[in-house]
Protein backbone atom coordinates (compact mmCIF):
# COMPACT_ATOMS: atom_id res chain seq x y z
CA UNK A 1 0.00 0.00 0.00
CA UNK A 2 1.37 3.40 -0.93
CA UNK A 3 1.46 6.36 1.46
CA UNK A 4 -1.20 8.07 -0.66
CA UNK A 5 -3.50 5.08 -0.21
CA UNK A 6 -3.00 5.20 3.54
CA UNK A 7 -3.79 8.92 3.63
CA UNK A 8 -6.99 8.33 1.66
CA UNK A 9 -8.04 5.51 4.00
CA UNK A 10 -7.34 7.63 7.10
CA UNK A 11 -9.31 10.53 5.61
CA UNK A 12 -12.31 8.28 4.95
CA UNK A 13 -12.12 6.80 8.45
CA UNK A 14 -11.95 10.28 9.99
CA UNK A 15 -14.94 11.52 8.03
CA UNK A 16 -16.95 8.39 8.85
CA UNK A 17 -16.13 8.78 12.55
CA UNK A 18 -17.19 12.42 12.44
CA UNK A 19 -20.54 11.56 10.85
CA UNK A 20 -21.17 8.82 13.42
CA UNK A 21 -20.26 11.19 16.25
CA UNK A 22 -22.72 13.79 14.95
CA UNK A 23 -25.48 11.20 14.61
CA UNK A 24 -24.83 9.90 18.12
CA UNK A 25 -24.77 13.44 19.52
CA UNK A 26 -28.07 14.22 17.81
CA UNK A 27 -29.60 11.05 19.25
CA UNK A 28 -28.46 11.99 22.76
CA UNK A 29 -29.94 15.49 22.42
CA UNK A 30 -33.19 14.01 21.13
CA UNK A 31 -33.45 11.58 24.08
CA UNK A 32 -32.67 14.42 26.50
CA UNK A 33 -35.37 16.63 24.97
CA UNK A 34 -37.94 13.83 25.06
CA UNK A 35 -37.13 13.17 28.73
CA UNK A 36 -37.54 16.85 29.63
CA UNK A 37 -40.86 17.03 27.78
CA UNK A 38 -42.15 13.88 29.51
CA UNK A 39 -41.15 15.18 32.95
CA UNK A 40 -42.82 18.52 32.22
CA UNK A 41 -46.05 16.83 31.20
CA UNK A 42 -46.05 14.53 34.26
CA UNK A 43 -46.18 17.44 36.70
CA UNK A 44 -49.07 19.15 34.95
Amino acid sequence: MTPDDEKLIRKRQRSRALVLALILGGFVVLMYAISIIKMGNATS
